[in-house]
């Protein structure tokens, strides 16, 4: 479902799910440059966390993807990755949202104690041919 950002700077997700799909190069660059893309990386340089964000649409940034290997889970990677984009959208005077899979615990968890809160279920529908 759909969650609603904090009035204040708080953080998120402990990252689950697929991985996102891998996008073409040259637009990873450019997301790379505009700042709605970040990958975090440890002291020894290895990447441990991928977070985007949309830019922002009629007041409202889209958090999203929030991926963590799972070899790199449960070390607060996500949750602080999402707490620094809401407190940077919250800062720049944008509401955040983020949509989370209902069955993972943990990640619902983790973003209702950094301030989000449901405010809708969605459902993906697929068209069989």
């Amino acid at each position: 479902g759909a969650a609603a950002g904090p009035a204040r700077p708080r953080r998120a997700r402990g990252g689950g799910g697929a991985p996102p799909a891998p996008p073409h190069p040259e637009a990873m660059q450019r997301r790379i440059a505009a700042g709605t893309v970040w990958l975090w990386e440890d002291a020894d340089g290895e990447a441990v966390h991928l977070l985007g964000a949309t830019t922002p649409a009629f007041g409202v940034v889209r958090i999203g993807p929030v991926y963590t290997p799972p070899a790199q889970r449960g070390r607060g990677w996500a949750s602080n990755a999402v707490a620094e984009i809401s407190r940077r959208t919250t800062l720049a005077g944008v509401r955040a949202c983020l949509f989370t899979d209902q069955a993972n615990p943990t990640s619902n968890a983790i973003y209702q104690a950094l301030g989000y809160r449901a405010v809708t279920d969605t459902a993906n529908l697929v068209r069989r041919r």
